[in-house]
């Protein structure tokens, strides 16, 4: 009997690494025909309306405010993030992001909410008013930290330090970092949220390989098929009263009639700065805000680095994430001038869209700031998506964040991966980063402050807000062993000599065609 014939010798070889991602649609320069991008970009419109809803649903009542204060902090927030993507993607690292709304600046907006100075106030209204005043004088100090470390040049200098080693806990985490935002979410209303979870995966990836016709259009707009048919559905079991003697809790996540927006939201209605009045300041909020613009700035370095990769773009240069970062925080001086209660960065479910689709495209999200800022305006119309049940959209977060945290788990191609010391601080990396913020928000959830429990408000949250956030753990713990440990015998190890290139502006020539601003504008202000 004849042996069988040895394996040819490039069945044996492993997958070359790819310094741009294959397999997308269309990628940042090459914008799909515009009745797709149209509607590509209100899917894009669609998704970031779960954090948009979250943070104010979260924030206003405990501010004083009410469901007509409600819907308008959320028409601001939806009118500011149209205009800071608008810039983001215009001036600042011309990737295809969102620019929405933070979880990372809701623990100083609470501390905030709690001070002292507002208990006292006896009508809700007033106490509204004043503490989103006191949180719009702490964002207001807050961004020039980004704005200086952006703009200067200073961040460039850091991620230059970057290698695609230490890279992979920060990018993986601003992913994964959220998986409490995402099952947990789910189950909330599990007969809600569980179909929109199931008929996504289904949508998105059986329905293109077994179908012979509409391939594309299942997979590209999955989106907009599944959350029209649960939301759908949603609103059957609410009308059919499926929910009449249900708990309070399970009537407000499942019932679609219980978010208080439209009946709060004025028809017609352009947010304009200080509409809530002019801000006012204390300097140990001021510090701890600017401590929270901080961390959202690292989280924000690893979100554009995942959006550079999804949109099929050569690594993004140092110089283009720090010029990224100042108009990031050019976007949070326009929140505190609107009044949002939250800062701004880049919104990570908004990347693991641009994976689902395939569609890397710079246009596509340009118009999809167009519908944020026309239904912020349109109160009415704006509230009725934005109503959509949120178990809808911890569903859809199930596949986004895991899209992202995978893109950080790729750039292991560019490593060593039988290195002892790799394993080391990709291990470590990680388990601290998962480790550290879960033992402060255990603490934190059973004790009701954090680790850290002084007299001064300011100081805790200075501390306890950096060490809560999965990213800035695990990235800081990566990217200071990385740059100590053996540096100069694991260059390649590292991967660092793969990111030679984009390590300046000017050494790669396709920089030029993914990252040059509009307008000519690299004259006057060159990248380095």
């Amino acid at each position: 009997m004849a042996a069988a014939p040895p394996p040819k010798p490039d069945e044996l070889q492993p997958h070359p690494p790819k310094e741009q991602l294959p397999g997308v649609s269309f990628c940042i320069t090459s914008p799909p025909p515009w009745p797709e991008a149209i509607i590509l970009g209100f899917q894009h419109f669609i998704v970031m309306l779960g954090t948009t809803v979250i943070i104010p649903s979260a924030l206003v009542p405990q501010m004083g405010g009410g469901n007509e204060e409600k819907a308008r902090v959320v028409q601001t927030i939806l009118f500011v993030t149209g205009i800071n993507t608008l810039f983001q993607t215009f001036f600042g690292t011309r990737l295809p992001v969102v620019m929405g709304g933070s979880y990372v600046f809701v623990a100083p907006t609470i501390s905030i909410i709690l001070a002292g100075r507002y208990s006292n106030e006896a009508d809700p209204r007033t106490k509204f008013l004043r503490t989103m005043r006191g949180t719009q004088g702490a964002l207001l100090i807050a961004s020039t930290i980004q704005m200086i470390l952006g703009f200067s040049g200073l961040w460039r200098n850091v991620v230059r330090l970057l290698s695609p080693l230490s890279a992979v806990p920060l990018v993986s985490l601003v992913g994964f970092g959220l998986y409490e935002l995402g099952f947990p979410g789910v189950a909330k209303c599990v007969e809600v949220g569980l179909p929109e979870l199931l008929l996504l995966v289904a949508f998105s990836q059986y329905l293109p390989h077994v179908l012979h016709f509409g391939k594309q259009v299942f997979g590209r707009f999955g989106v907009l098929f599944t959350v029209a048919i649960v939301w759908l559905y949603a609103y059957i079991l609410t009308i059919s009263g499926a929910y009449k003697n249900a708990a309070p809790k399970t009537q407000v996540h499942c019932r679609v009639d219980r978010s208080g927006l439209i009946s709060g939201a004025p028809w017609i209605s352009v947010p304009y700065p200080f509409q809530w009045g002019p801000p006012t300041f204390d300097a140990g909020e001021a510090f701890a805000m600017m401590m929270t613009s901080f961390i959202a700035l690292v989280e924000s370095t690893g979100a554009f680095i995942a959006a550079s990769r999804y949109a099929s773009a050569t690594n993004i240069p140092p110089s283009i994430i720090s010029r990224g970062i100042g108009w990031q925080g050019i976007g949070i001086l326009l929140d505190s001038f609107f009044g949002t209660a939250s800062g701004t960065s880049v919104l990570a479910e908004n990347i693991g869209l641009l994976a689902l689709t395939r569609v890397g495209s710079r246009r596509v999200v340009q118009i999809s700031a167009g519908f944020m800022i026309f239904f912020s305006v349109l109160g009415k119309f704006g509230a009725l998506f934005a109503s959509i049940p949120l178990p809808i959209f911890a569903g859809m977060y199930c596949i986004f964040f895991a899209y992202v945290g995978a893109v950080g788990l790729a750039y292991l191609q560019f490593c060593n991966l039988n290195s002892f010391r790799t394993k080391f601080i990709l291990g470590f990396s990680f388990f601290m980063g998962l480790s550290v913020p879960q033992y402060f928000n255990e603490f934190t959830a059973v004790s009701g402050h954090g680790p850290v429990h002084t007299g001064a408000r300011w100081f805790n949250d200075m501390i306890n807000v950096p060490f809560s956030s999965k990213p800035f753990v695990g990235g800081l713990v990566a990217y200071v062993l990385d740059n100590t440990i053996q540096v100069k015998d694991a260059r390649k190890d590292r991967g660092y000599h793969w990111w030679d290139k984009s390590r300046s502006f000017k050494k790669d020539a396709r920089s030029e065609e993914f990252y040059s601003l509009p307008f000519n504008l690299n004259k006057f202000f060159p990248p380095s």
